[in-house]
């Protein structure tokens, strides 16, 4: 007993070791299994489409690999620990520690150690990384897989600042182009400035967008000026992007914090209804990756206990846990986006009741 005492950090390593080497193992092959599937299904477009295997790497499954890294970790982060945990509990390695004279709350610490690692990785990958690789991601689904779907949007009204309003009567996601424009500005009440045009298109090199066969009304007062302008084009800068009028819903994932911030204070005065997305996405970035804590508490009270029939019974349970937290999230997300229900609420919504579990079973664990 007194040399587990002394070697009390040689058991650290060895859990920390078991912890991080069964995630990044049992990740990996569910990683390589979901990617079989996915290559299976899409393998009709890479053909269609001509594309050699480099191009399938580096334009798909370079930001589809960090996007299913990302969604199963919590559900990888369970098993795993269940996984070893309910093993050394059956060769009986458990019992012996706790009875050296380390109290159960001791034993969790590399537990906790190995969960402050995953949260970590998962942080800086949620705020850093993903954003971009989704963006790769997206924008091939958008253009390869969706190629068939609608990818026009009608009837676009928006309000850009305190003053302008815009109106679109439909926009070409693909080309970047929309029909029928026109803007009204105002002063309080009072109309100054109506600018219509046929067309309205996006450079994205100059960052500008470019105004075709238009005419623009100037009032001042009782006073009134007409410009006409046929076949004729005009830059102009707005404070919009095509991506404000996108007919997918996978654009909000592809921003960037910055991009997500600066979504957020122009949606304020917009208010076309997707502030919800908005602060959902914002919100889940930082809640999220608390779940390496969560489900690390619930994985060890539940296991740590020896019963008849091995890993079996405390890896079903586990399995059957991960996949309702996954559906509670997933219920959440519906009911913030659609229901109303706030998104700060929406994400610590599973984290909170899994943590209420968590403490639940660890009452219940041996001691």
């Amino acid at each position: 007993m007194k040399f587990i005492r002394q070697r009390s950090k040689i058991i650290d390593n060895y859990i920390i070791g078991k912890y991080l080497g069964t995630f990044v193992y049992t990740l990996a092959v569910f990683v390589v299994v979901i990617i079989i599937f996915d290559l299976s299904e899409k393998l009709d477009d890479f053909l269609e489409n001509d594309m050699t295997v480099w191009q399938i790497i580096t334009q798909y499954y370079a930001g589809s690999i960090p996007f299913y890294v990302n969604m199963l970790s919590p559900l990888m982060n369970f098993i795993a620990v269940i996984f070893f945990t309910a093993k050394m509990a059956d060769q009986t390695e458990i019992v012996p520690i706790l009875s050296g004279g380390v109290s159960f709350n001791r034993f969790l610490r590399p537990y906790f150690i190995s969960a402050f690692i995953i949260f970590s990785v998962s942080l800086i990958s949620n705020l850093f990384i993903l954003p971009y690789t989704n963006k790769i991601k997206n924008s091939f689904e958008n253009q390869v897989i969706n190629k068939n779907d609608p990818y026009t949007k009608s009837n676009i009204h928006m309000k850009i600042d305190e003053n302008t309003y815009i109106y679109i009567d439909n926009f070409d996601n693909r080309s970047n182009i929309g029909y029928r424009f026109s803007l009204d500005r105002f002063n309080g009440d009072t109309l100054q400035k109506k600018l219509v045009a046929e067309q309205i298109s996006y450079d994205s090199v100059k960052h500008v967008w470019k105004l075709s066969n238009y005419s623009i009304r100037n009032i001042n007062g009782l006073k009134e000026r007409m410009e006409y302008a046929t076949n004729k084009t005009k830059d102009t800068i707005l404070d919009m992007k095509p991506d404000d009028f996108s007919v997918y819903d996978n654009v909000v994932e592809s921003m960037t914090s910055k991009e997500l911030a600066d979504k957020i204070q122009k949606e304020k005065i917009r208010g076309s209804g997707v502030m919800n997305d908005l602060r959902f996405e914002q919100y889940k970035r930082y809640i999220q990756p608390l779940s390496a804590f969560v489900l690390t508490l619930i994985g060890v009270a539940l296991s740590s206990r020896k019963v008849r029939g091995g890993v079996g019974l405390p890896l079903g349970i586990g399995i059957v846990l991960s996949f309702l937290f996954i559906v509670l999230n997933q219920f959440a997300k519906m009911f913030s986006t659609k229901g109303g229900l706030p998104p700060l609420i929406a994400n610590l919504l599973p984290v909170i009741v899994f943590a209420a579990l968590g403490l639940y079973l660890l009452r219940r664990a041996p001691k």
